[in-house]
């Protein structure tokens, strides 16, 4: 073999090699969030029992809302408290009005917890058209005045909805005054920096509603407020 061309493939080798290093050699950036992300893994694998965690906590995009006072409501209401959200509908036939009867029930014991932020749990509908914010007031009272009801128009909800993780849809035409909304079961946790950190998904058993069970959350709770 010519002696340039064994130099030329000695040096494209050596090349190879260093460009194969730097490839598979991990940035400080990239090993900095390895660690973190192993660490707030290894905090949820050995406590909690239930809730379903995200790989790492979720920022909630920039909102403006209306709560069921008729006040404003932006990310600073999620600030300094632990939310467990869900979203839904006023006219909703079944999974809304469970879950949030079941959630009332549960409070007494959520406000039990040992803890310096206090717990709150937000309502947030996805029906504008229907749920005004008299309607949203009703409703929510009927569960627990201390319950927070909000909405916005889909230009806020829909980007909102998805940050925290969840999803709704129209599944038919809102001529009809009697149309359905399509909606996530789940009850989101908040941190008190306005992070989505997991959920509480639905219990699915035949012959009933799937509903997220809040003997899960009573259970599940303190030890994720005892981590953060």
């Amino acid at each position: 073999m010519n002696m340039g061309i064994k130099i030329v493939i000695a040096v494209a080798f050596a090349i190879g090699l260093v460009v194969s290093y730097q490839m598979s050699k991990p940035s400080s950036q990239s090993s900095h969030q390895t660690a973190a992300t192993a660490a707030y893994g290894d905090a949820h694998a050995s406590g909690t029992e239930h809730m379903q965690w995200y790989p790492v906590p979720r920022k909630i995009v920039d909102f403006e809302l209306s709560n069921h006072l008729n006040e404003s409501m932006s990310n600073a209401a999620l600030m300094d408290k632990w939310t467990l959200a869900f979203v839904g509908y006023t006219y909703c036939p079944d999974i809304c009005p469970t879950t949030l009867a079941a959630l009332n029930q549960a409070y007494p014991e959520l406000l039990k917890i040992n803890t310096e932020d206090p717990i709150q749990v937000w309502f947030l509908s996805v029906d504008p058209k229907r749920d005004s914010i008299e309607r949203l007031a009703q409703y929510i009272g009927f569960f627990n005045d201390e319950f927070v009801a909000a909405t916005a128009d889909h230009s806020q909800l829909y980007p909102l909805v998805r940050s925290m993780g969840m999803m709704y849809s129209m599944s038919q035409s809102t001529d009809d005054p009697n149309y359905l909304v399509d909606h996530s079961g789940s009850v989101v946790v908040i941190n008190p920096q306005g992070q989505v950190i997991g959920r509480f998904k639905p219990n699915h058993v035949p012959g009933q509603i799937a509903i997220s069970d809040t003997q899960q959350i009573i259970s599940d709770m303190p030890k994720v407020i005892g981590y953060f």
